[in-house]
């Protein structure tokens, strides 16, 4: 088994220099003249000022020539501050308008989304994407999100007969190359895009899955996110439970999507 060499294992290149062709130009192969020993690898947080960029990034462009850019995330939240201000069209567009999943995946993540929502129409129920990550609910050191049952769930299969993990619901030609991997991108991928579509999400765990997710949503006009609690008493109401992303309005996506 081989791990994800590159963007097009995951994603349409095609689609997303198409989306960005009149912001920004964007290519799939390096100049020849460009060589990546000699790019210098910049680190730089989410959600950096113009001023920020400025004083910390176009110095070293200049006198490079060629930067890459490495970001990374200082907070697992993704709420809007008031120091983000009206937010840049652009990182709309690049956050919610540039990326599709590659053909082949896209087509399976469908067919997987599609077999979900066919199991839960014929029990006039809804198909609900519930984020379990056993081992960092038992307080492990680390954790993954395995694509197999685990037995410490089968209380949940006894109240909700109808519930299946992806291995459950994948073709299974395409199992050996979308779920025993040696990387788990792909896993992680189909979790988000499945999460994503579902008519309800309940994520597990806060952190930067649980936001993404939630903003996905956000444009996506599913706004259904549930977070677990104790229930104090028997008159608590599911919108009790509503992630305060969706009932405060507090989420960065809603600076794209009022």
């Amino acid at each position: 088994m081989t791990g994800i060499r590159n963007f097009e294992d995951i994603y349409d290149a095609d689609k997303l220099i198409k989306s960005l062709e009149n912001v920004i130009k964007v290519v799939k192969q390096l100049p020849e003249q460009v060589s990546l020993r000699d790019i210098a690898i910049v680190k730089v947080p989410t959600r950096v000022t113009e001023d920020y960029i400025n004083e910390h990034i176009e110095p070293i462009f200049k006198s490079k020539g060629n930067i890459r850019v490495a970001t990374y995330f200082p907070s697992v939240n993704l709420r809007k501050s008031s120091q983000d201000g009206e937010t840049d069209p652009v990182a709309c567009l690049a956050m919610f308008g540039s990326l599709e999943l590659q053909p082949e995946l896209n087509a399976v993540v469908e067919s997987m989304i599609e077999r979900l929502r066919t199991h839960s129409s014929k029990s006039g129920g809804r198909f609900i994407a519930v984020d379990l990550r056993i081992e960092a609910l038992e307080k492990k050191n680390c954790h993954s999100t395995g694509p197999r049952w685990d037995s410490s769930l089968n209380i949940l299969k006894d109240i909700f007969p109808k519930t299946f993990t992806k291995e459950a619901v994948m073709p299974a030609s395409k199992k050996s190359k979308y779920l025993e991997s040696e990387s788990s991108e792909y896993e992680n991928v189909i979790d988000f895009y499945i999460s994503s579509r579902s008519d309800v999400f309940v994520p597990a765990i806060s952190g930067l899955f649980y936001a993404n997710t939630v903003g996905k949503r956000i444009a996506l006009g599913k706004p259904q996110v549930l977070v677990p609690a104790e229930i104090s008493d028997t008159s608590s109401r599911a919108t009790d439970f509503i992630s305060p992303y969706i009932s405060k309005k507090n989420h960065l996506a809603y600076s794209c999507f009022c």
